[in-house]
This record gives structure tokens, sequence and C-alpha cells, in this order.
């Protein structure tokens, strides 16, 4: 009896750990145990813990009061992110497994860390770097450290409560890095915020300054200094302020003015700033062209030149040259000079200023005329029917010329300052008798001055007619009123250039193409020079015929007639004329249909080219004779077991023919003799259908095919006279 209750009570243990081994199978996992959390980044804490057997992934929860920021990880360390910097979090974490998710572990707490100081930095000076932040939240203290962005040299670190801190005996035109980190009140480091700044330039040395007295231009040169980006010179006066800026160690300063003491200095600049100008160089520029100059001739032969003093001119020279080439000159610190004239020349005087700079810019130049001379070579350079131009050499003292012309009762007349003179408004082949006086203010007219005669070109001639005879010459009249003159008419088309000449009223111009338009004018000539061309009075031949024309059979009762196109031609017309009527087109392509043909005829053709104005060429060309008429009645009979006559009845007039059967077996043909109206086809296969078409065949030997087709089908009843049947007609193709 004991042994029954120690034997059930192991079944029941056992059974009770099978079914905990089961429940065991479908729980979560256990919960983790936090090993260590802790911050290195201001918006992260980063969690350890022992790993969990069955769990699959691992659930991170950070919460700050209300706040919870939660993180799926696969193992450990897990980190959370997305957290504010310096505060303290209360860290769980919780297995995950496909059963379902552990409770969370005891929680432990961590801080993150300070937030990075954010930077502000800037170059005051080329030797130092003022670093800029504003305080961060639980911060009590900065680091600060600063060394070339390049790492060559060392590395400078400071320490400070402030917010701002100053680095010097910097390079110059240096970039560097700057780092900086906030720590709390432990001696924990923060985030650190890194950034790079470089330190602005040394001001440029050995500034050299060329002047250009002719462009009034100063390029000023340096050596350049390390670090920078540009420079800029500037030219200072008490007045004005120019500058120039460039990246190289040159650039030019424009629009200086002159008679100006500036002072150049240059500075230097990059991203940092710019730094102080060097010590200025002096910059004196060439003086300014003495104004206010006035010349007197006092006693005539005697120049007097005087002028105003200008700043900065240490001594003038004045200049005096005459027209024929000769110049002198005089030096002085004075403000006047004397020179000699001569009767009849003009002066050009010109003053210059000069100090150390150079020589002033050319100032305005004076010409001083003494008493004029009378023109001795005047010549006609263009002589037309009613104007003459006539040019002479200038004159020593001229300031004015009058120039007249006169032909016995009417007087032309033109003043001008220039060696030249155009008389207008004369009479055209007639004879003036020419002078022209020279003027200046000083002496007033020279009356001694010869005179000449010169004759204007002949009158315009007035083309009266112009017309085409039947050989296609072109007979042009015209009226005009000259003496002793040859007259060229001129016919200018885009097929070219066509002239005639003749001394009386008429002339004829000869070989003018058809179809095209030409101007026509007519121009005088005499040895005094030509006349104004005659009005253009148009001309248009008559349009050219097509140069082939061509004539083909389209059915039996219509041609398509075509030609090339003809020159100068807008619209044709088309005829075809025979004793049984006519067929006729008028269109404005160079191709048209022409119906109610009658086969077997005799045709003349003829074609008109009618231009846009209406002017009409008769174009005539070889009759000719339309397609023999297509046969009728055509019929097939038996001959023997293998052969065919087809026969028909022959249209009107003589034709040859040629027959064509087509069968599933082949094609036969079959040409009769001259004369007879069928033809025999041997060794033809019955039990066929055929297609039976009879042709007429043109003179060229082309076959006709636009007459109708015949459809028989020919039979194999056992006997050699088998039948042959008609089973329609089929429209030719």
């Amino acid at each position: 009896m004991a042994g029954g209750p120690k034997k059930c009570l192991c079944l029941i243990g056992f059974s009770l750990l099978c079914i905990k081994m089961v429940a065991s199978a479908k729980t979560a996992p256990d919960m983790p145990t936090i090993d260590q959390a802790y911050s290195k980044i201001s918006n992260s804490i980063t969690v350890e813990w022992a790993s969990v057997p069955g769990a699959t992934s691992y659930l991170l929860t950070a919460r700050d009061g209300d706040t919870v920021v939660e993180t799926v990880v696969a193992n450990s360390p897990g980190t959370v992110t997305g957290l504010k910097a310096a505060t303290l979090y209360q860290i769980t974490v919780s297995s995950i497994s496909a059963a379902g998710r552990s409770q969370a572990s005891a929680p432990k707490q961590a801080k993150t860390v300070l937030a990075a100081p954010i930077l502000e930095v800037s170059s005051p000076s080329s030797d130092s770097i003022l670093v800029q932040w504003e305080a961060v939240f639980m911060a009590i203290g900065f680091s600060v450290s600063i060394m070339r962005a390049n790492g060559l040299g060392r590395m400078w670190k400071e320490n400070t409560t402030n917010t701002a801190l100053t680095f010097t005996s910097l390079d110059a035109g240096t970039l560097y890095t700057i780092k900086a980190y906030a720590w709390n009140v432990n001696g924990t480091p923060g985030d650190d915020s890194t950034c790079n700044q470089r330190t602005s330039p040394r001001a440029p040395a050995d500034i050299q300054v060329s002047f250009d007295s002719g462009a009034l231009t100063a390029s000023v040169s340096w050596a350049p200094t390390e670090g920078a980006f540009n420079y800029t010179a500037v030219a200072r006066s008490e007045a004005s302020e120019l500058r120039c800026s460039t990246a190289r160690s040159a650039c030019t300063i424009a629009a200086l003015r002159c008679g100006t003491e500036y002072l150049v200095s240059v500075s230097a600049g990059n991203d940092a700033g710019c730094s102080s100008s060097a010590s200025p160089v002096a910059l004196t520029t060439v003086a300014c062209a003495p104004g206010r100059v006035t010349i007197q001739e006092d006693p005539p032969g005697h120049l007097s030149v005087s002028w105003s003093s200008v700043d900065l001119g240490d001594h003038y020279v004045a200049f005096v040259k005459s027209d024929d080439g000769l110049e002198v000159h005089c030096n002085t610190s004075l403000t006047r000079c004397n020179f000699l004239s001569e009767c009849g020349f003009t002066y050009f005087i010109s003053v210059f200023a000069y100090n150390k700079a150079g020589q002033s810019a050319l100032g305005d130049v004076f010409n001083y005329t003494t008493a004029p001379c009378c023109p001795s070579d005047i010549n006609p350079v263009l002589v037309s029917s009613d104007r003459v131009e006539i040019v002479w050499s200038p004159v020593r003292g001229a300031e004015l010329y009058e120039t007249k012309a006169v032909d016995g009762f009417n007087v032309v007349e033109c003043k001008d300052t220039v060696p030249a003179c155009t008389l207008s408004a004369l009479e055209c082949d007639t004879e003036y008798n020419v002078t022209v006086y020279s003027f200046s203010e000083v002496r007033g007219s020279n009356t001694s001055c010869a005179s000449r005669f010169i004759t204007t070109a002949p009158c315009s001639p007035e083309i009266k007619s112009v017309s085409e005879d039947a050989f296609s010459a072109i007979h042009v009249r015209w009226r005009s009123r000259n003496q002793g003159a040859t007259y060229t008419v001129t016919a200018l088309g885009e097929e070219g250039l066509y002239r005639c000449s003749s001394a009386g009223q008429s002339c004829t111009l000869g070989g003018l193409p058809c179809g095209s338009v030409f101007s026509v004018t007519a121009v005088a000539e005499t040895q005094a020079g030509r006349s104004l061309p005659s009005y253009r009075v148009p001309l248009e031949t008559v349009p050219c015929c097509p140069a082939n024309l061509t004539v083909a059979q389209v059915t039996q009762s219509v041609v398509n007639v075509s030609w090339t196109v003809g020159t100068g031609a807008l619209t044709y017309v088309t005829v075809l004329e025979s004793r049984t009527g006519q067929a006729k087109c008028h269109t404005h392509q160079n191709h048209c249909l022409l119906g109610c043909i009658t086969c077997g005829v005799n045709y003349t053709v003829a074609l008109k080219a009618i231009s846009a104005t209406g002017l009409t060429a008769d174009c005539t060309y070889q009759r000719y004779s339309s397609s023999a008429c297509c046969p009728l009645g055509v019929k097939l009979y038996r001959l023997g077991p293998d052969g065919i006559r087809v026969g028909w009845h022959a249209a009107r007039g003589s034709a040859n023919y040629s027959t064509d059967l087509y069968g599933s077996k082949g094609i036969f043909t079959c040409s009769p003799s001259p004369g007879l109206s069928f033809c025999d086809v041997t060794e033809i296969p019955c039990g066929d259908v055929y297609t039976v078409m009879v042709s007429p065949v043109a003179e060229t030997g082309r076959k006709l095919t636009f007459c109708p087709k015949k459809i028989y089908s020919v039979t194999c009843s056992g006997s050699t006279l088998g039948m042959v049947i008609y089973r329609g007609k089929r429209n030719a193709e």
C-alpha cells in the first residue's frame, strides 16, 4: 500500500514539470538588468545590459517627467536619441520576443552632457581672432582651443568662465580651426563645436607707383601679402578719391585729374576683412593744359600768343605750326610768346605746361589766318545737267569762299568755309563763267581772282515710246534738245543688260530674251559729261514657249497634255483640233487633261503662253495622232484540242493589234498578219478561264492597255471541238 502513493506523487510531479515547460515556451522573455547608462553626446544616452535568452530586440525608454522617448534596438549596447541636453533621465530596458515583451527593468538614472556652444568668430586684426558664444545651460566653464587648419604648428588651449576669448600673436592671413566645449559642475565635458576662421592679412609693403601722363592713369604695384584674397589701391586728393581692386599684386587707377597731388595707399583683404593701409605714396600728376589762349597780329607780320597760368606748372612751351609744315616754338616761365608771321598763311597754335611729372595733355589747338589768297586750281569734279561741283586747294588765310556762276543773264552763287562748292539749279547744256573769291574776317574779299568757263552736262532725254515688232526687236524713241549729244539706251533686267546707241532720236534693242521684264532708260552724253537717266519705262517681253510638250493617251477618249514651264508665263491655253472638233483647256499648271478625243484621228497641237499682264506667245508643236480605236466583237473559237482563234471587228482606221490571253497556266499572246482581224493561239490548255484583251499597238510599238477585257471559259468535253463559253466582261486595268 505504501508503494501506491509514491508512484502517484511521481506521476503528478512529472506532469507539473511538463506543464511548466510548455507554459515557459509561450511566455515573454525575462526582464533585462541594466549594467550602466551614460551620455557622450548632448542629445543621446547609451545603455548597456546583459543579453536575455529568447529576446529578439529590446525597447529602451528614457523618461523625463511626462516626456518619454523610446527606441527599439537589436542588442546591447543601445542608444536613445532625440533627448534634451543637460537633462536627467530615468532609463529602462524591456526584452521583446515573438511571445511578447517583458516588464521594464529596474530604472537607472543618466544625465545627458552639456550642449555645444554656438560660436561666432572674427578677426579684429591681422594677428588675432575673437571667439564669442552664448551661455550654455548648466555650464560653469568652457575650453577653447585653436590651431592652424593645415595641422602645422602648435595648438593653443584656454579655459574660461566667460563667453568670449581673444587669441593673439597669430599668423596673418592664415586659416585656423577653433574648437570649444562647455563643462558642468562635475567637470564633465559637453558636446564640442568646431569652426574655421582666417586672420585678416597684413598691409602690403613695397608700394610702387608709375604715372602715365598721356592717359592720366597710375599703375600701382606692391609685394603680395600672406592670405590676401584681393587688394584695393586708393588715390586720395583734397577733392576726390579714386580706387582700383584686383586679386593680383598690381592694378591701374584711371581718370586721375591733371594738376593734382594724390596720396596712394594699398590695403589687402580676405574673408576675414581688410588690413590697415600701408604708408601712402605721394603722386603728382602733370599740369593741366593752359587755357584762355589768345592770339593777336599787331603789327602785321608779328603774332603774340598769351595764356593763363596753371597749378603745378613749372614752365610752358608754345608751338606755332604753319600750314606748309614749318613749326617753331618758344620755352618760357612766363605766359606770353612772340612769333614772326607771313601773309596768306594759317597758323596752328598749341601751348603745353610742364612739371616734374611730364608734359600736360594737349589742350585746344587754335588757328590764326592772315590775309587770304585767291584759289588758282579750280577743278570741276562733278558736272551734271543741273549742278556743278568744283573743288580747289585751300588757300592761306581763307575763312570763307564765295563761288559765282554767270550765264550772261542769271547768276548762281554759294558761300562755304570749305574749298568746295556745289552750284545747283543750273540749266542743262549751258556754258557758265565761274569765279571763286576768298574771304577772311580780317582782310575781307580778294576780288582779283580769275574765272573759268564750265559747261553743264546735257539734258535728259524723254522716252516717247517702246515697242516690240514681230521679230522680237525693241524700238525705242525719245525727244531731246541737246546739241551734239550721243544717246545710249539701256534695258536692264534679271537676264542681263542690253544697250543701243544713236546720235539721233531712236535706236533698236535686239536679242532680248523672252519672258523677261526690263527697265528701259536713255542717257545723253557730250564732252561736258553725261545727263541724268531718263525716267524708266517698263518693258516686258512675251512669255517663252515651253521647250517640250508631250501628249499621252490616258483612255481612248482622254489625253494628258504636259509641257515644260515657259519663262514669264502665268497661265496656258492648250488646244487640240481636228476635223471632228476641238479640245481646249486653260490652266496655270503645266499639264491638263483633254477629253472627247476621237480615236484614230490626227490633231494639230497648239499652246498659248500668257503672262501676268496678258502678253501672249502663240506656240505650235508637231501634230498628234490619237490612238487607234479599241476593236469590237471580240470572240474566241476553238481550233482542235489545243488551239484558240481570237477574232474581232476592226474599228475606224487601220491599226495593228496585239492579243493577250491571261490564264492560270500562263499568258498567251498572238498578233495578226497585216490587214487581218483575227489571230490564232496554239498549244493553249483547255479547262481554264482566260481573260482576253485585244489592244491597238501605237506607231512607237507601245501596246495600249485601256481597251476592255473579256473572260472566256475553255472547257474540255472529251471532244476535240470543246465549247468556248463567254463568262463576262472585265474593265481595263
